[in-house]
Order: structure tokens, then sequence, then C-alpha cells
């Protein structure tokens, strides 16, 4: 029998790569001026803790990692097809006299097609797409003034792609209004169920867990 003993040499390497980009990411979430693209699609609320309690957001999940390289390795694909990827998008709007910066990443975009694709993982293929990545990518087109976005799951039972046109109904400013003045939370009937912030949030309330 083989014995081995426990080694973390390439764990710690994931670890320290991941805690720096989160780490760095905290230090901007504090400015209240900057909003990210995945605020317009969550629970109004959360954008609020996160600048008060940035810290909670820190995480070093095994799934979290598998969705990264999942990413990783489909954007490798798309560089060889013509597509830009990890492209940042950022937007200047004022609201209430006061400039905001929106701020997105795109998974990948064709810049001759202009086409938006949006790469999501995950351990089921139920209740595919779901709503907030649909309009997450439906930001995006606005954005990008693109008239095509696909969004594709890689999940243990299936690869599915789903394809978008652009939605010119989108008001991104009203929903940069709405995320500012802390209007909607939560957002979607299932957030409060797996929110970091359940325990402090005081609009948390069980019946949402449970729906």
């Amino acid at each position: 029998m083989f014995e081995s003993k426990p080694s973390y040499k390439i764990t710690s390497l994931i670890y320290n790569v991941l805690m720096k980009e989160q780490l760095e990411k905290i230090e901007e979430a504090r400015d209240p001026s900057i909003i990210y693209v995945t605020d317009l699609v969550s629970c109004t609320h959360k954008r609020r803790l996160r600048q008060i309690f940035p810290e909670l957001t820190l995480r070093f999940e095994p799934v979290a990692i598998l969705g990264d390289l999942v990413h990783v390795g489909l954007e490798e694909y798309l560089k060889k097809h013509n597509y830009e990827v990890e492209v940042s998008v950022e937007k200047k709007f004022e609201i209430h006299g006061r400039e905001y910066v929106l701020k997105g990443r795109l998974d990948a975009y064709n810049p001759e097609e202009k086409i938006v694709v949006e790469i999501k993982s995950g351990r089921t293929a139920q209740n595919l797409p779901r709503e907030h990545h649909i309009l997450q990518l439906k930001i995006y087109l606005e954005l990008m003034e693109a008239e095509k976005g696909i969004l594709i799951y890689i999940t243990p039972e299936k690869i599915y792609e789903y394809e978008f046109e652009r939605d010119k109904k989108i008001n991104i400013k009203s929903m940069m209004e709405s995320l500012i003045n802390d209007q909607i939370h939560p957002r979607w009937s299932w957030e409060c169920k797996y929110c970091i912030f359940q325990k402090i949030c005081p609009y948390y309330t069980r019946q949402f867990e449970e729906k």
C-alpha cells in the first residue's frame, strides 16, 4: 500500500491568487460611487451591506474554484475563434447630481459579429436559463450596443446554450437609481436563502428562504 502525507503546495497557490483578487476588489467595493453590473440584478440592500461588511464576501470554496476553471477553459477555446475575453466595461452616469461608474466584465465578446457571451457553471441543469443571468446579459448588450448575446451553461449533466436579442426597453439608469435608493429587497424569492448577509440583514425573513 502506498503511503501519502498531506500536501498544501498547490492549494496554497490557488488560495493566495484568489484571496489577492478578492482583497483588491474589497477596496474598490468600499467606494459608493462604483456600481457593478451584478448589483443591478441582485437585492439592492446587498450592495449596502457589502460596503459596510466587505470582508464577509471573502470565500474559498471548491465549487467556486470549479466555476473559475470552467470559465478559464472555455475562454481559452473562444480566444482561438476571434473572441476577446475578460472584457472590462465601464460607463458613467449622473444620478441625483452625483457621478457613478457602472462596471462590468464580459466573459467573452466577438467584436466583428458583436456577440456577447456569458459563461455559467453549476451543479444542476434545473430551471435554466435563470432570470438574473438573462437580465445581466441584456444589460451587457445595452452597454455594448450589441444585438446578440449567448448564455452558455456547463453542468455535469449537459451543456445548454441560449441566444437572446438586445432589449432596448432596458433602462440602465432607472435600475441604478433603484439600487442607489435601496428599493428592492430581495429581488428574487431565492436570494435570502443563499445570502451571506442574512444574519445581519433587516429584510431577511424565512418566508423568502422557503420559496
